[in-house]
């Protein structure tokens, strides 16, 4: 028998509001304004994962174990616009990570121009789902390259930020450099910081490369992505580069 989306998530709902604090939701209260598009409910994240992990766990019981079945209920959280149930949506998707085909990299596109709002939610999804989907399939890359045209600034960030997991495996060096290049003087701060992000955790693996593309560009580089890009570099490298 399917699952009741619209029953699945009231139940949802009702769990992350017995976990509201107070002081996180005045938080997130003083700083909405009319352009705020997802609302926060005001629950701490450690809560909301661990609800999340609950009610996943009661979906599989019901019988729902496949990944489509699963992705439909997060695109129906997603649709709500509450943050806590992004989170959750998120989770949910990364949790079938070992299920993702070439396929769902139409998910995770519409998810990145639809529900990412925010540097939080664009590093929530790219570091995960999406991040572990372009390891398995690069043949997507190109088409994450083209982000970097984009008029939304957390799309521009994504197409950094998504390299950060194969990084961390040492995958896929080559194409974050035609990245860098293509935000390289983009105007917002936060994609100079995750671009700068992405090179930082590139030094890890291949310090002379990212060491060589800083100091041929340092003199255009907006300052916010050099001092990312180099945070994890010896001192008197971080000199070198610095140096006007």
């Amino acid at each position: 028998m399917p699952v009741d989306e619209k029953v699945l998530r009231i139940r949802i709902e009702e769990e992350l509001r017995s976990h509201v604090r107070q002081d996180y939701a005045a938080y997130f209260e003083d700083k909405a304004d009319e352009d705020t598009v997802y609302h926060h409910l005001g629950v701490p994240t450690p809560a909301v994962r661990r609800t999340a992990a609950s009610f996943l766990r009661q979906v599989k019981a019901e019988g729902i174990t496949d990944i489509d079945p699963v992705l439909q209920l997060c695109d129906h959280l997603l649709s709500c616009k509450i943050s806590e149930l992004r989170t959750i949506a998120f989770q949910w998707s990364f949790n079938f990570r070992n299920h993702f085909r070439p396929e769902h990299f139409d998910v995770f596109e519409r998810w990145v121009m639809t529900y990412v709002t925010g540097w939080g939610s664009c590093d929530d999804l790219c570091t995960h789902s999406l991040g572990h989907f372009l390891h398995e399939y690069p043949e997507h890359i190109p088409k994450v390259k083209t982000w970097t045209f984009s008029p939304n600034a957390m799309v521009r960030r994504a197409s950094a930020v998504a390299f950060i997991y194969s990084l961390r495996r040492e995958k896929y060096v080559e194409h974050i450099f035609e990245i860098a290049d293509a935000l390289l003087t983009d105007a917002e701060d936060l994609v100079q910081k995750g671009y700068g992000w992405m090179l930082k955790e590139a030094t890890k693996a291949y310090e002379t490369e990212v060491f060589d593309y800083v100091m041929a560009r340092k003199a255009i580089m907006p300052r916010t992505a050099l001092r990312y890009a180099i945070e994890k570099m010896p001192k008197e490298l971080r000199a070198m580069a610095m140096e006007r």
